[in-house]
């Protein structure tokens, strides 16, 4: 399929909508939840990596 040819008007208006789409889900901030599990994995990660500084 060639990228260059001109997009007809509901092939416009999908990619419009998909582009609104992503673009809210990429302003949403990170649920408390995520941040306190990667928080937890960073905590459970210290150990191992301080002990194979030495």
């Amino acid at each position: 399929m060639k990228q260059d040819r001109k997009l007809s008007s509901l092939e416009q208006e999908i990619e419009a909508n998909l582009k609104r789409v992503y673009e809210d889900v990429a302003k949403q901030e990170v649920p408390d939840r995520f941040t306190q599990l990667l928080e937890q994995l960073r905590q459970a990660d210290k150990p191992s990596t301080e002990s194979s500084n030495d």
